[in-house]
């Protein structure tokens, strides 16, 4: 078992013989292990800082993937909106309306072949200071104004957004994919047994209706992206908030260390009275630093 740790009587006579002195006796012990604990604090945010740049990064990884989407759907929509501006003036949209009537075509289908209409997506509103966050993203405003307006909100808010972006999205592409079904499956043999003309009528409808579907999925896609680009700037800023704490623990961290040193060399010097004030001092010094990081940064 180690033994108490006691300073010899020859070195505590230069010392004032009172409660004071007592304090500076404890100097280099004291300071030792707040230096360890500040060397603790400054490595464990320093650990954070790199963990918050590690999840900004896939984040950032997410995002692509999102912009990719929103591309894609941006191209397939110009393809088959050209497609149908190339067939436009050799054929009758207006022909199908009879057939539609024919086939007892109700509702978004019906819509979406003679109207060229996509179903508007159910977005669910975002909280406020989500909300105006993004519009920030979505307007390229500065990063200063993002960054502002991206400090009102809390990860899980954001997260939780995110969360609901993602359902919204879901659920549209269920809606999509029962009108895509009823005209795939049930009204294209139907068209296939008609005249050319009806059936590059047929086409043509569906050309128009994929163009305004592709936008409004290309829309949802564009949230989760700008959703995500969010979650990356907090994530970079929270990386930047624990660098900033551990680069002042570490400050905190020298400057005990320096009492330390001081109230060695009192030892050496045999004058503890000035120097272990000092080292004191230098400590009272980095401990308080330290509370003010801790607390207030």
């Amino acid at each position: 078992m180690a033994g108490k740790i006691e300073i010899p009587n020859e070195l505590k006579q230069d010392l004032p013989q009172n409660k004071w002195g007592k304090i500076l006796g404890a100097t280099p012990i004291v300071m030792t292990v707040i230096a360890t604990m500040l060397a603790g604090l400054a490595s464990s945010e320093m650990t954070k800082a790199q963990y918050d740049r590690s999840a900004a990064a896939q984040l950032q990884s997410k995002a692509g993937d999102q912009w990719g989407y929103f591309q894609a759907k941006k191209l397939r929509s110009a393809v088959n909106r050209d497609s149908f501006e190339m067939t436009e003036g050799s054929v009758d949209t207006l022909s199908i309306e009879t057939e539609l009537l024919d086939q007892k075509v109700k509702g978004d289908p019906f819509r979406a072949l003679f109207g060229g209409q996509a179903p508007d997506p159910v977005v669910t509103k975002l909280v406020p200071e989500v909300q105006t966050a993004l519009d920030a993203m979505e307007k390229q405003q500065s990063d200063e104004e993002i960054s502002v307006a991206l400090a009102k909100v809390s990860p899980d808010k954001l997260a939780a957004a995110l969360a609901v972006a993602r359902q919204d999205a879901s659920a549209y592409d269920k809606v999509i994919k029962t009108i895509d079904h009823t005209i795939n499956i049930e009204l294209k043999p139907v068209f296939l047994s008609f005249y050319k003309e009806k059936l590059r009528a047929f086409n043509a409808a569906c050309f128009r209706y994929r163009a305004a579907r592709y936008d409004a999925e290309a829309a949802l896609n564009a949230t989760i992206a700008n959703l995500l680009e969010l979650q990356v700037r907090k994530q970079n800023i929270s990386a930047e908030h624990h660098h900033q704490r551990s680069a002042k623990f570490f400050y905190g961290m020298l400057a005990a260390q320096m009492a330390v040193i001081i109230a060695t060399f009192s030892i050496a010097a045999r004058q503890k009275s000035l120097l272990w004030s000092l080292a004191a001092a230098a400590g009272l010094t980095a401990v308080s630093f330290a509370a003010y990081v801790y607390f207030y940064v």
